[in-house]
């Protein structure tokens, strides 16, 4: 069953149509059906409460006026990206990676304080 947090698909007669945030999953007064409560990850953002039986919050084919839904969990795709730069022996340095080091480092700038430097002036 999708859980609270997790991102989900939502199909409409076979087609993707939008992603959304699971915000809330209650159990409803009827047996195996819950009130899952959505936070529409489109514009503008929306948040939709639908009634469903446990089986279509776990991904099986339902009917919503009609339609054909489904809701699918989406998993985040795996990374083959180390997670720090190995250390290369100074002795195997090129002359670029040499000159690299003496890079200055990025500077952060505030949001707030850039917008507060360049508010227009009131006359």
């Amino acid at each position: 069953m999708a859980a609270v947090n997790e991102v989900v698909l939502i199909y409409l007669e076979d087609t993707p149509i939008s992603f959304a945030r699971v915000e809330g999953i209650l159990p409803d007064a009827k047996k195996d059906w819950y009130h899952i409560k959505l936070l529409m990850l489109q514009i503008p953002l929306q948040i939709v409460t639908w009634t469903l039986k446990d089986d279509y919050i776990n991904g099986q084919e339902f009917h919503m006026s009609g339609k054909k839904m489904k809701i699918e969990k989406v998993e985040s795709p795996v990374e083959d990206l180390p997670l720090s730069k190995p250390d290369i022996p100074s002795d195997q340095k090129t002359k670029k990676n040499i000159g690299s080091e003496k890079k200055e480092h990025a500077k952060i700038i505030s949001f707030s304080d850039l917008k507060k430097n360049h508010e227009p002036e009131s006359g």
